[in-house]
């Protein structure tokens, strides 16, 4: 049985014809929230449906051996991966082939293990706790992998004496997860470019999405997404997937083939739902930065707040290397901002603040006992794992999603017990800011 399904045509510029010669291709000239709205989702040839239906059938016929319409058995692919896929490709971009997978740990797992056993991984040392867990206590034991994390805000030669003959992979959250620390992505690419041992370089992008960064255009090899977060957006989805460039073909297809071999792949209602949720993900991705820049500013002025770790601050250490790395469609956006003083609020006074995601950490006066105060006494904001919906989640990570990551590792990082993230929804940012503060009161009254 062959394992791999026929992708669908490549373009000159790296993007899917999807459309069979029915209509001239949609351009990567085209507008980000245009491909998110018709890449890959082009109404079905035989109905004229105009929304994609679910194709729920594990097996395809066949005309004789071997003579199909490119689906043979639904683990090695089916219509709905194929179109979200499609659309990931597009919205990613420099991205010309992505695979869809059953989750963003399944994702990560794939990718570890396509370079093989005995190897060496970099890893940012503010990794997200399933990564670190999947590292150092599944990788290291199953196939012999060697793990080292460390800032990668270091100098040029601490960075260049970590890599070793066998480093493989070097591994870039950017922010980080939960403390928001900003990795200089083509600077790392240009080290591992510069080292015999020429280590792919992945990029976890799931706290920024595609809209508000484009590692791919940084020089990355690889981008990874936990689906489940920004990208679907309706916290009813489990998945992830990895996006490459036209030139990594031979590696996307090693993904493909360890990928059908032990079955890692979403469901095609989930794959429709994804498909469904990405198509609003600029519309919700502009309304989640100006909600978390609103956010992070009545945490900044408020005196139970020690710290606020949001790079779109102008307060931030990094916020000029935020805006650097911003995509070409999101810095169009925020220079927008910049430029009017509107109803957001971003006037010429506050033109170093911008739309930086969603994603919000700060420092609570106190320790684990106002944390917790806190998170308990919001209204709006859910106290829950998980992050990108378009509802508001909080959560305590030293106790909660980085929890398997040792507490002496922890404190080095600055996870502490009065560290919380806040996933900042879409909910009317007067109604947010209300709510952290009454929080915040609450939390401090109980001293």
């Amino acid at each position: 049985m062959t394992i791999a399904h026929n992708p669908t045509p490549l373009l000159a510029n790296g993007h899917h014809d999807i459309q069979h010669g029915r209509k001239k291709p949609l351009s990567y000239v085209d507008g980000f929230g245009t491909r998110a709205i018709h890449v890959g989702s082009e109404p079905d040839p035989s109905t004229g449906a105009v929304i994609p239906p679910i194709s729920l059938s594990t097996t395809y016929k066949q005309d004789s051996v071997g003579n199909h319409k490119g689906f043979e058995y639904s683990r090695s692919g089916n219509p709905n991966r194929d179109a979200l896929e499609t659309s990931l490709a597009s919205l990613e971009s420099g991205g010309a082939i992505a695979i869809a997978f059953s989750s963003g740990s399944a994702t990560t797992a794939t990718i570890v293990q396509a370079i093989g056993p005995n190897a060496h991984v970099l890893s940012v040392n503010d990794v997200y706790g399933g990564t670190f867990r999947y590292f150092k206590r599944v990788a290291s034991e199953t196939q012999g992998l060697q793990s080292t994390f460390m800032d990668l805000s270091a100098d040029d030669d601490t960075i260049l004496a970590s890599i070793r003959d066998n480093t493989k992979l070097i591994w870039i959250e950017s922010p980080t997860n939960p403390t928001l620390r900003l990795v200089d992505i083509p600077r790392i690419v240009s080290l591992a470019r510069s080292h015999p041992s020429r280590p792919l370089v992945a990029v976890d992008n799931t706290f920024l999405s595609p809209f508000y960064q484009s590692p791919l255009l940084l020089g990355a090899d690889i981008v990874v997404h936990s689906l489940t977060k920004y990208i679907n957006g309706h916290s009813d989805v489990v998945m992830g997937a990895a996006i490459l460039p036209a030139h990594h073909v031979q590696l996307a297809a090693k993904l493909r083939f360890l990928q059908n071999g032990h079955g890692a792949v979403p469901s095609p209602h989930d794959s429709w739902l994804a498909q469904r949720g990405l198509k609003t993900l600029h519309l919700r991705m502009k309304a989640h930065g100006v909600n978390a820049v609103k956010v992070a500013r009545a945490l900044e002025r408020s005196p139970h707040v020690e710290e606020v770790l949001y790079p779109g601050l102008a307060s931030h250490a990094r916020n000029d290397l935020a805006y650097r790395l911003l995509s070409p469609h999101a810095r169009k956006f925020v220079d927008g901002l910049r430029s009017v003083a509107d109803e957001d609020g971003f006037s010429s006074d506050t033109e170093g603040d911008f739309p930086y995601g969603g994603m919000v950490s700060f420092r609570i006066r106190g320790g684990g006992f106002e944390a917790n105060k806190f998170l308990t006494a919001l209204r709006l904001f859910t106290l829950a794992e998980s992050l990108g919906g378009v509802e508001s989640l909080a959560e305590l990570p030293a106790q909660m999603t980085h929890g398997s990551i040792p507490e002496k590792e922890r404190a080095l990082l600055g996870i502490g017990d009065n560290l919380i993230r806040l996933s900042v929804g879409i909910e009317e940012a007067e109604d947010l800011i209300r709510d952290v503060e009454q929080a915040l009161e609450y939390a401090s009254s109980m001293v």
